[in-house]
């Protein structure tokens, strides 16, 4: 913990969000590959906090559950909405009551704040030694939002006077609160007590708190975020959008400055929990989801949605969906191949054209070219699988295992169907349905022995166009003999 580590952090997600018009809680809504609460987690986090705190009220056990999903978080139960003073406050009780050193207060609707912002808030508060700091942010347009007033002659802040009952002059102040605050614990537990709850809501804002403070002759001070966008707070779904686009341009350009080639940013999306190294390239209409990791000079799409995978080194990626796979160093995945779960690419294996994979493992530098489903499978090394194979491994009741091993080379519309066991080094023929093992160094052949029926269009279909052709191609092989 460094020196201005906060002793606490307090997350606010207790509210409803009825704006979202929405069956999910609000701070649940996701971005980016986070909840909104799970972003503010994250930054709260940066800063290596001694406690952390999210106070849970409406759909609680949800919030909580999803909370814990992870790595577990400390949580504390707001029964009734009773305004941000309180929230804070029983964040507090669930900490002992107080909390000695910086407490710093956030909201769980802010997923674009950074732990760098929130760490410039602490250390100015503990720099300026002041009872409490705010997140402030000089806007374009500061219509509707509290103004910062300042002593112009300290830098200090004097009030925080709301739109409808600011001056001419304070309205034309563009430094707005964030309503993210830094407080000395000590002094915000006692303060917290001396909150009233005479005003319109009948509530105890947090707000109170400092000018309970400042009259007390404690000093009031602000940091200024240096991206106004950072303080955006989510209520509605168009608000939810405007995030991830902002949210998402933030995540792209920390990629192409870590050395990612993104063809174009504006077609491509990237959650926060991605990984990635440098001179892998992304082509336009790629998603990169969950905990994808690019490795070095790797290459993604166009159009391709890569969830939960791993993309090795000088992979290629093409047209195509992969979902929980693994993809070995220089591996072809693509054009319109779809990975599911489970799948593991060798390296240089390829799973071509619309080839469908599950649960399978392919070894090193095994092919699988086009028109297959491989699922609940294990090929070995350097194997070929003939186009429009299908491992049958659903009985209508359980799944069974097919394996298949190295230096094999299997016909195209093969049907193998689990439980079965190729050896390595076998052939199968074409057409063929391997129902039983083949041994190692075989050839299968499991189809049935072709026949021709000469002159059945004629008798069967006279007088059609088949028929014609036919009496046609007769008579010109007699005039030929």
């Amino acid at each position: 913990m460094s020196a201005t580590s906060p002793a606490a952090v307090v997350v606010l997600a207790a509210g409803e969000g009825t704006r979202m018009k929405s069956k999910t809680p609000k701070v649940l809504h996701e971005i980016s590959g986070r909840s909104l609460v799970g972003h503010v987690v994250a930054a709260a986090r940066e800063l290596a906090p001694q406690h952390l705190v999210v106070v849970v009220g409406h759909a609680s056990e949800q919030v909580t559950a999803h909370l814990n999903a992870g790595d577990a978080v400390r949580t504390a139960f707001q029964a009734e909405q009773n305004g941000t003073g309180h929230a804070v406050r029983m964040g507090l009780e669930e900490l002992g009551g107080s909390v000695e050193g910086t407490v710093i207060v956030v909201c769980g609707d802010t997923p674009l704040l950074s732990g760098e912002t929130l760490g410039a808030l602490a250390a100015t508060h503990a720099a300026d030694a002041n009872a409490v700091t705010v997140l402030s942010a000089e806007v374009p347009d500061s219509t509707g939002y509290g103004r910062i007033v300042r002593d112009s002659a300290t830098g200090a802040v004097t009030e925080i006077v709301e739109h409808k009952d600011a001056t001419d002059e304070q309205r034309a102040i563009r430094e707005i609160n964030s309503g993210v605050f830094a407080f000395d614990g000590r002094l915000l537990a006692d303060a917290l007590g001396k909150v009233r709850t005479d005003n319109s809501q009948g509530e105890e804002y947090l707000t109170d708190v400092l000018s309970i403070l400042r009259e007390a002759g404690h000093r009031v001070g602000a940091s200024v975020a240096g991206d106004h966008r950072e303080i955006l707070g989510i209520n509605n779904r168009l608000q939810l959008a405007q995030a991830r686009r902002l949210l998402n341009e933030r995540l792209l350009e920390r990629a192409m400055l870590a050395g990612v080639t993104v063809v174009d940013p504006g077609s491509t999306l990237i959650d926060a929990t991605v990984t990635y190294e440098r001179d892998a390239v992304v082509h336009p209409g790629t998603q990169l989801l969950g905990t994808t990791h690019l490795a070095e000079d790797s290459e993604v799409g166009p159009n391709s949605r890569i969830e939960d995978t791993v993309v090795g080194t000088g992979a290629r990626v093409d047209n195509s969906v992969t979902l929980s796979a693994e993809i070995g160093a220089g591996a072809l995945v693509g054009p319109y191949a779809y990975l599911r779960p489970g799948t593991r690419l060798g390296a240089k294996a390829k799973a071509g054209t619309y080839v469908e994979m599950k649960n399978a493992t392919v070894g090193e530098g095994t092919k699988v070219p086009h028109l297959s489903y491989v699922g609940d499978a294990t090929i070995g090394d350097h194997t070929n699988i003939g186009a429009a194979s299908v491992f049958v491994n659903y009985d209508g009741v359980a799944k069974h295992h097919t394996t298949i091993g190295s230096h094999c080379r299997t016909g195209s519309d093969n049907m193998f169907v689990a439980p079965v066991t190729v050896g390595d080094g076998v052939y199968t023929a074409a057409g063929s349905v391997i129902t039983k093992d083949v041994p190692a160094g075989s050839l299968a052949v499991a189809r049935g022995q072709q026949r021709n029926i000469e002159g059945w269009v004629a008798r069967k279909r006279p007088g059609s166009a088949a028929a014609q052709a036919a009496q046609a191609s007769s008579r010109e092989t007699d005039g030929q003999s």
